[in-house]
């Protein structure tokens, strides 16, 4: 009778038994390769916020649908040779799953790859879950528009060099990428070459004392985020006691080597790493990233991080197939704050304790039928006349960003001003400080934002906080507009209530 234990498995095969829980989001979308499409091309130079739009896009809704093996292998001769009648793959089958990995590379990202046996070979999904994510964290804590020129560090970046190449195609992005292992460095560098990325990802060779983070090495003196997949295990007993825990077969072929999967301390040890060179290195790196494969691991590094008091953080889920889960964890010691969806991306109840406060109030919800003018000119009005750093109204999006460098909306505000009147001039009509002379150089200690979303059954007024590690500063601007909307609803039903009396 055969064997029910499974083979030892690793970050390419099988999360661990812990992992396996029922996805809690949706799973992780697949290619239609039913439908033709064209692969944009990598960025070599500079690109249009239009083109990066669009390529954006296409890359966000690329895995909508599970992938029909018997199109991709009419695409791919190379591919069709390992598909079973019915259109089925052998997961379990090294070489059929590396082709996979190949097929799915050169048709929807244009990229060519090759790797050696006895190395791990990555699960696109995966890598691009990871980079997607990526991708919506540097956008949404940041001003600028999305799809700017940005610089990464890949720790660990495998024979494959996935990471940089998935990011490399996506955005004009460079990137630093290491590993210590001689054999996956190898292949690296010849997999960037064959992509004809080398002006945009740079191997680098470390060794397992080295730091994480080498700015210094690297020649830079910042960077903007920091992106690792590190090994599960502490030992090799640990991962074959993993194994012998689990009593399905793997999904997939593992090929790692040990270096890739063992490591002192495991994730929580190698994350651990990090964050010490972290609380050094500070904002000089713009966002540190990592994958993490064990929910204990996830609740570990979260309580590490408010150990030090790291308050701006963002945790999301990702799912592959029906058991496998894999997270992603972020934080930065800048005040540009992620939005709900990137840093909150693992849902509520048992997971509220690992993720950070909500960055989005709702104010408002204004049934449909009602205006809206009135209530946007309030918000003009009111925003309008606190003493603010910088407020900007854009009419077309109906979104407004203003930055703050102390509760200019209280009460107390408002008196303090009030009695400072006097003793600041005999003329009280210019005894405030015109906002004209607030400059962009001041200390901002809240960044928001104010949007108006027309739906079918209403609109909604919400706030952002975009920026501060004052959360209770963006909660008490939160409360002053819903108060001040809510009046202004009150007043407008009281007199519709009584129009309609006297009509």
């Amino acid at each position: 009778m055969a064997s029910k234990k499974r083979k030892a498995s690793c970050d390419e095969c099988d999360a661990p038994a812990e992992a396996h829980a029922e996805p809690t989001t949706p799973t992780a979308p697949k290619p239609n390769h039913n439908v033709p499409h064209h692969v944009p091309k990598p960025y070599f130079g500079d690109a249009t916020e239009a083109l990066i739009a669009k390529a954006d896009r296409y890359f966000r809704d690329l895995y909508r649908c599970e992938p029909d093996f018997k199109t991709l292998a009419a695409r791919d001769p190379d591919f069709a040779v390992w598909v079973k009648k019915g259109g089925k793959l052998n997961f379990s089958d090294a070489a059929a799953f590396m082709q996979l990995t190949k097929t799915l590379l050169k048709a929807d990202f244009g990229l060519k790859i090759e790797l050696p046996d006895d190395r791990l070979c990555p699960p696109v999904t995966n890598r691009h879950n990871y980079i997607l994510w990526l991708k919506e964290l540097m956008d949404t804590t940041s001003y600028e528009q999305p799809g700017g020129k940005l610089c990464g560090l890949d720790v660990g970046t495998g024979a494959s060099c996935i990471y940089p190449l998935l990011g490399a195609v996506q955005r004009p992005w460079n990137f630093v990428a290491t590993d210590i292992d001689a054999k996956s460095l190898v292949h690296a560098r010849k997999n960037v070459e064959l992509n004809g990325l080398e002006k945009q990802i740079r191997v680098m060779e470390r060794k397992a004392s080295d730091s994480l983070v080498p700015l210094d090495d690297i020649g830079v003196q910042s960077i903007d985020f920091v992106m690792m997949n590190p090994p599960f295990y502490e030992s090799e007993d640990e991962l074959k006691q993993s194994a012998e825990n689990k009593s399905q077969p793997p999904n997939s072929a593992c090929t790692g080597a040990p270096v890739e999967m063992i490591c002192e301390g495991g994730e929580v040890g190698h994350v651990g790493r990090m964050l010490k060179e972290s609380l050094i290195l500070r904002d000089k790196v713009r966002w540190y990233t990592t994958m993490v494969g064990k929910a204990s691991s996830l609740d570990a590094l979260v309580g590490q991080l408010r150990e030090n008091n790291i308050d701006n953080f963002a945790v999301t889920e990702f799912t592959q197939g029906k058991k496998t889960r894999r997270w992603a964890l972020g934080w930065s010691f800048a005040p540009m704050r992620p939005a709900d969806h990137v840093a909150r991306g693992i849902n509520a109840g048992s997971w509220e304790n690992l993720v950070p406060p909500p960055t989005k109030q709702d104010v408002l919800k204004l049934p449909v039928g009602n205006e809206v003018g009135p209530f946007i000119e309030l918000i003009l009005v009111v925003i309008g006349s606190l003493e603010l750093i910088s407020w900007t109204w854009d009419m077309e999006a109906s979104r407004g960003v203003g930055r703050a460098r102390q509760n200019v909306w209280s009460r107390s505000w408002r008196r303090k001003k009030l009695r400072e009147i006097p003793r600041e001039t005999a003329d009280a009509s210019v005894a405030v400080v015109p906002k004209s002379q607030a400059t962009d150089s001041e200390e901002c200690r809240l960044g928001f934002a104010i949007a108006v979303r027309v739906g079918t059954d209403k609109t909604t007024f919400s706030v952002n906080w975009l920026e501060g590690h004052d959360q209770p500063l963006f909660v008490a601007l939160a409360d002053f507009l819903r108060g001040r909307l809510g009046r202004l609803f009150q007043e407008r039903h009281v007199q519709e209530n009584r129009d309609g009396i006297e009509g």
